[in-house]
């Protein structure tokens, strides 16, 4: 499903991201320890071909993300991919509701009838309790927040899930059951699945394999579940 080779981009961080060799076959959950928040970002828009690497090569499907021929063809790629993370924009004056709505239509101040049943169960499949869905979302805590994200990211039915930090605003005592909510949802569609984080707890729940970046050489180790 992905392919890193050699690949070396400078983000202006302390130093660059580098992976020299990550691949992930279809179907597999791997997190990786190692990257910040900001590494997390970059790697994201290596994956779906906003940006490209300085070295090396990142092979998505089947195809090298250098020979993407157009903007149309990168706009229409980008559903095959699933992102979890905080620099999406929630909208505070609208429900929860809406906001799981947004990948999915522009109407959404009422959502119609017809798209009802699809966003509620998105909201159910993350693991938003139905009881918020007409709640503002001001109102709505923290870890009802980070489901939204992982509701809107399964919206385009993608191939491959990526996830930045995704437990990394929440609670110790709230991680476990958004961990066990994002493995129920990966593992039932069958989703490969990409995820930054230092959280050994989610790896351990979510992943089929959990490797660390040494970031001077690129190289990932393995590390026991």
């Amino acid at each position: 499903m992905v392919r890193f080779s050699g690949v070396v981009k400078d983000y202006r961080g302390l130093r660059p991201l580098r992976l020299l060799d990550l691949t992930l076959a279809r179907g597999e959950r791997v997190v990786i320890s190692g990257i910040d928040v900001i590494g997390a970002e970059v790697l994201t828009n290596l994956i779906n071909g906003a940006t490209l690497p300085d070295h090396g090569e990142i092979i998505v499907g089947g195809q090298p993300s250098h020979a993407v021929a157009s903007e149309v063809e990168w706009l229409e790629s980008l559903d095959r991919f699933g992102v979890v993370t905080a620099r999406a924009v929630l909208l505070d004056g609208m429900t929860v509701r809406q906001n799981v709505a947004l990948p999915l239509t522009i109407e959404i101040d009422p959502v119609a009838d017809e798209m009802l049943p699809r966003v509620d169960a998105l909201a159910a499949e993350a693991g938003i309790d139905s009881a918020w869905l007409t709640r503002p979302l001001h109102e709505a805590p923290v870890p009802v927040r980070v489901r939204i994200h992982l509701a809107r990211a399964l919206a385009p039915a993608p191939q491959l899930l990526i996830l930045e930090h995704p437990t990394a605003a929440l609670a110790a005592t709230d991680r476990a059951a958004f961990s066990d909510d994002i493995r129920r949802a990966a593992a039932g569609r069958g989703l490969t699945m990409l995820a930054c984080s230092q959280d050994r707890d989610f790896a351990r729940r979510v992943a089929t394999r959990y490797v660390q970046l040494h970031p001077g050489t690129g190289a990932l180790l393995p590390i026991a579940l």
